[in-house]
């Protein structure tokens, strides 16, 4: 007999592996989690998860069915739960006001009326999903205005996960953020929230907060992050003109202890499903305010990105003799990041557009993001290829990018791949990753982020 039911709507990169942490540590609750995607639940069920993240298998297979749970049927499972966490997915706008820039809703709206719909007990409903701040009111309103005189608790309880990292984030997380209403029962739910936390995180690291401070939380963190990745990037633009070092630069700069270390290594930019979409939801907010110079500078931020990935094609280009057309050249990565297969909002997608609109022939090789890369690129069918690995990717190439900062990349036979390829060879590492000087000594035209190339040409 389980002592409570924990059900989270949505099966996604937050979902999965929260439910599947909070099922090892707590096995006195049941955990479910349920997705109206049975493709998706069929692959939290197999042996092969729907998506990969270091150590989630582990905690997955140890938990499942035993209580941890997937399911598609989401009605009778939120009829039958104690908390509910929502973490649905909650795009960008593409249409109507906002578009572009605003949370679409649409989604966690049908979500709260189909708990409103399926519960004939009060419940607490926790947003896990990165939402507007005052969502939760909104929610609120719409469960409360029922008349089945039952009452639900919202709480806001954000994700600080990083792909590639996430089990890692949540085993030992830098903190837990919950927010609820300062009313006995808002705080009587914030408690027992704080308790499923506490199984295993230091009670100091969980921060207790009002709902509204939560939400506007989670969106000014990212905000925060990507600001340094894209102010780095515009530091690399002016080391490539002065010959300044961005590596040293950045290491300068880091050990400045009001500064640190983190997100300060220069490259094509960021990606994910979170930083874009929270910055212009950030800059959004600011907006129907009036706080119109504040949103200009957090979308200065997003612009920057792209500028420098526009930056890097151009490299590209300029490098090959002004010309890509008709050449054969090897991406290495297309997930966001190293160790996701996440895609969404990868620099490869705009660098592999750009140089496609150029007429080049991509061959593209990503260890684990594969099955990503066609959806991504369904306008170009015909003008690239999903390679099974980096020697097929690169033969018969006349360049390598490096676009994502896998670490396997550092250890290829280079020396192997150069003989297979067309001369003269290049390679843009778009992540500074990779021995530069050996791969010079092999013979290749270097190209870095921030840093004078290596060129073997005139």
């Amino acid at each position: 007999m389980f002592r409570k039911t924990i059900l989270c709507i949505g099966a996604g990169y937050v979902g999965g592996p929260t439910m599947a942490v909070i099922a090892k540590h707590c096995p006195e609750y049941k955990v479910v989690v349920v997705d109206i995607n049975p493709k998706r639940i069929a692959q939290w069920q197999s042996d092969k998860l729907p998506i990969y993240e270091p150590g989630l298998d582990e905690v997955v297979f140890a938990t499942r069915n035993r209580n941890l749970f997937f399911s598609t049927d989401v009605d009778s499972h939120i009829e039958s739960s104690d908390i509910i966490f929502v973490s649905v997915n909650t795009p960008t706008k593409t249409f109507g006001q906002g578009a572009g820039k605003a949370a679409d809703l649409q989604y966690w709206e049908k979500t709260a009326r189909q708990i409103l719909k399926n519960s004939s007990t009060g419940k607490i409903v926790v947003e896990k999903s990165t939402l507007p701040v005052r969502t939760a009111a909104a929610m609120e309103r719409i469960l409360n205005s029922n008349e089945k005189g039952i009452h639900f608790d919202v709480l806001s309880n954000p994700e600080f996960l990083a792909e590639g990292t996430a089990i890692a984030d949540l085993e030992s997380p830098d903190r837990i953020l919950v927010g609820a209403r300062n009313t006995d029962s808002g705080q009587n739910a914030l408690e027992q929230i704080v308790e499923i936390y506490a199984h295993w995180t230091p009670r100091e690291k969980i921060i207790t907060s009002n709902v509204w401070s939560s939400e506007l939380s989670k969106l000014v963190a990212n905000a925060f992050l990507a600001q340094r990745v894209s102010s780095i990037n515009t530091i690399s633009a002016l080391c490539e003109k002065t010959n300044a070092d961005i590596e040293e630069v950045s290491r300068a700069i880091g050990m400045d202890s009001r500064i640190g270390p983190k997100f300060l290594k220069a490259g094509v930019g960021f990606g994910g499903s979170c930083f874009k979409k929270d910055i212009l939801n950030l800059a959004y907010i600011a907006e129907t305010y009036g706080l119109t110079e504040v949103s200009r500078y957090w979308e200065q931020v997003v612009e920057i990105n792209s500028y420098q990935q526009d930056r890097f094609v151009r490299i590209i280009v300029n490098s090959m003799f002004n010309t890509v057309a008709g050449k054969k050249i090897a991406l290495f990565g297309f997930a966001f990041k190293a160790d996701t297969g996440d895609t969404r909002e990868s620099p490869a997608i705009s660098i592999a557009q750009s140089l496609m609109d150029e007429r080049a022939v991509l061959s593209i090789y990503d260890p684990k993001a594969s099955e990503g890369i066609t959806p991504e690129l369904v306008d170009y069918e015909g003008r690239f290829s999903v390679e099974h690995s980096p020697v097929s990717a690169a033969d018969g190439a006349h360049a390598i990018i490096i676009a994502t900062d896998w670490a396997e990349f550092r250890d290829y036979d280079y020396s192997a791949i150069f003989e297979k390829m067309e001369k003269p060879a290049f390679i843009f590492d778009g992540r500074n990753i990779l021995d530069h000087q050996k791969l010079y000594e092999i013979g290749f035209s270097v190209h870095r982020i921030g840093r004078p190339p290596l060129s073997r040409l005139a």
